[in-house]
């Protein structure tokens, strides 16, 4: 959905002023499509919910006391209206006699009311008890969930990141966890809690009046249906709304991390038009939402009153009759003022059946992935002696929506301990896919990847991990101390270590004049770090751990000629016992390997040194001829202005 494109009439909200007009008729790429072009629909999913239940189920002492209290709780409302109408029997049968003792009178409603707060009390509790059980099993079940999904997205391949957004992740990881945990109080132990206090009101009333009961309780299923209704809509509108949260947070997301690229082409006014847009596409599932809400909400109050007028009208008539007493019609009318708030509560149950239906399909369509690079079973830690990387004839191809994509044909080469692969090559020629598949990101589709001699899918990927590192060309920072960026490989390295391996990328004595030193922050991403130190920063984190294999995959591009070479040549000694491969589009990165391969289309079109390389007159000299008349320009340019200076 990321990819795809909605094409619209940008127009600025009224309350935003602009120095340009914002108003184009131009496509605009950057608002995402709405996701209602690919939404399916969403039906009830039962096995979901009694997934949910079953987690719950697992903290069985807390369940068994939010139960035993929510069924204590039920049968103590199911009391009170008993109470009431044999306090009103009681009371009115004392009136009615003029005779009575006035001490009397007050002694026995004085007894009632006392049996009555007892009761109310022992409501009280129960109902408190209960919700805060169910409260906490429900945040374990969060806990649990947030826990689960997050150790999933740890473990899923590259090739699924591929196709998702972070955004998406994030909402699912915040939203729909919440929706999920609320299934035990909002759904479990409230249906409990209407199914006794309905079934017990009605075992308990149908023995005074059963013709009386039906009237009772005929608005409850009556309420029922009309819950059922507005729970179609809600679930399709909650999960409508989801989507669009979805790809709200991508946006914000986006707008963040590129804010000094917004802030670069003054295009505030722009981003929040765009925001405003996808605001307004929430905005009104959530104006939906609220309509359908309030629609069923009212209706069903309407019928409650409308039930409480019959059973006074009839229950009325009946007391006149001599057929019922009048304290068996307060009974009545006390115990369906007792169900108008939970029968009113059907709605948010099932509103709570929508949304945990829903939001537990989402985590759970994440959490019961299985990566596509994973270990096999048997697999084994790698046990890299020497440290000889082979390529046999491998090939690969990005597989998305469209089919297979080649990017490697046959490619076939080694590097041993202590020597250095140049890759070069133009853009899109695989390089980059070579430094994914040595550590297995992907999978190569065809031929075999080794190390010593081990087939690299045939041992762990924490060990294959442990004995390979990629430094990247665009490096994620964390936003933490410089030495704890440094040392993510190996958290537990002592400073000395640290120290000695941003020596080796030329970045300890930009440290040292920080006020700060090794403890100043680097800001988010890096933000305060420079391009060039940002990939010095990169190098310096790969060469920490002592693994056996190291992959500069164009990581010097932000760095300078000169600090390139002293790089170089401190990595020295650091790499003199490693198998290197470095991959550049400048040669002079790589001149210095002990063998270099030119990529084109995927496939290796030219192999050896340097100078094997020029002597060829190939598309490696060719490309060496270019870059060294773009060097010679920028020197004339340079000599040309220390002139007229």
């Amino acid at each position: 959905m990321e990819n795809e494109r909605f094409f619209v009439t940008l127009k600025a909200p009224a309350h935003l002023s602009a120095p340009h007009s914002i108003e184009s008729s131009q496509p605009l790429a950057l608002v995402p499509e709405s996701s209602r072009v690919r939404r399916r629909a969403v039906g009830f999913d039962a096995t979901t919910l009694w997934r949910i239940t079953r987690m719950a189920f697992r903290y069985r002492w807390r369940m068994g006391l939010a139960i035993t209290a929510t069924i204590l709780a039920a049968i103590a409302q199911i009391v009170i209206p008993q109470l009431i109408g044999s306090a009103v029997d009681n009371a009115h049968g004392l009136l009615a006699d003029v005779q009575a003792d006035t001490g009397a009178t007050r002694s026995a409603l004085f007894q009632a009311a006392l049996l009555l707060l007892a009761t109310s009390l022992f409501r009280g509790l129960c109902t408190l008890v209960q919700n805060y059980q169910g409260e906490a099993v429900g945040h374990l079940i969060g806990y649990e969930m947030r826990l689960r999904y997050y150790a999933k997205l740890q473990r899923l391949s590259f090739s699924y990141h591929d196709q998702i957004h972070t955004g998406d992740l994030m909402t699912r990881g915040i939203l729909d966890i919440e929706g999920t945990r609320m299934w035990v109080s909002t759904g479990v132990l409230r249906a409990i809690l209407l199914s006794v206090l309905i079934g017990g009101g009605a075992w308990v009333l149908a023995g005074i009046d059963a013709e009386l009961t039906v009237v009772t309780l005929g608005f409850v299923p009556a309420v029922g249906v009309a819950a059922a209704v507005v729970r179609l809509k809600l679930r399709t509108l909650w999960y409508a709304l989801q989507e669009e949260l979805g790809v709200l947070t991508r946006v914000m997301e986006e707008n963040l991390g590129g804010i000094r690229v917004v802030r670069a082409f003054a295009s505030q006014v722009f981003e929040m038009a765009r925001f405003d847009i996808i605001s307004s596409r929430a905005l009104a599932v959530l104006h939906k939402r609220i309509s359908v809400f309030v629609t069923g909400t009212t209706s069903m109050t309407f019928i409650y009153f409308l039930a409480m007028a019959l059973v006074l009208w009839i229950g009325g008539e009946r007391v006149l009759e001599g057929r019922i007493t009048l304290g068996d019609l307060a009974a009545f009318l006390t115990f369906i003022t007792i169900l108008q708030m939970p029968v009113r509560q059907i709605a948010w149950m099932v509103n709570s059946v929508a949304r945990a239906s829903t939001c537990g399909a989402r985590l759970f369509e994440i959490i019961d992935l299985e990566p596509e690079i994973r270990d096999r079973p048997g697999a084994v830690a790698l046990q890299a002696q020497e440290g000889v990387v082979r390529f046999e004839n491998v090939s690969f191809a990005y597989a998305d929506e469209n089919g297979e994509l080649p990017v490697l044909h046959g490619v076939s080469f080694e590097v041993r301990p202590g020597q250095v692969l140049g890759i070069v090559g133009p853009p899109g020629s695989g390089k980059s896919t070579i430094a994914h598949l040595l550590p297995r990101y992907y999978d190569a589709t065809d031929g075999r990847i080794t190390i010593d001699g081990q087939d690299i899918r045939d041992v762990t990927l924490e060990s294959l991990r442990r004995m390979v590192n990629v430094v990247q060309q665009d490096p994620f920072l964390f936003t933490a101390a410089i030495a704890n960026n440094v040392a993510y490989g190996d958290p537990w390295a002592d400073r000395s270590t640290i120290r000695a391996s941003t020596q080796a990328a030329q970045l300890h004595n930009y440290v040292a004049q920080l006020p700060e030193g090794y403890e100043t922050p680097v800001g988010e991403r890096g933000v305060s770090l420079s391009g060039g130190q940002r990939q010095r920063l990169a190098i310096a984190r790969g060469v920490l751990p002592e693994s056996r294999v190291i992959v500069f995959d164009d990581s010097t591009a932000a760095v300078d000629a000169a600090t390139e070479q002293r790089i170089r040549e401190a990595l020295a000694d650091v790499t003199g016992t490693r198998a290197t491969i470095i991959i550049a589009h400048r040669l002079s990165s790589l001149m210095h390997a002990d063998e270099i391969v030119f990529l084109e289309d995927g496939r290796i079109v030219e192999k050896g040194t340097h100078a094997e390389l020029l002597a060829k007159r190939g598309r490696y000299a060719a490309l060496h001829a270019l870059q060294s008349q773009a060097s010679d320009a920028e020197l004339a340019d340079l000599d040309s202005q220390g002139d007229t200076s």
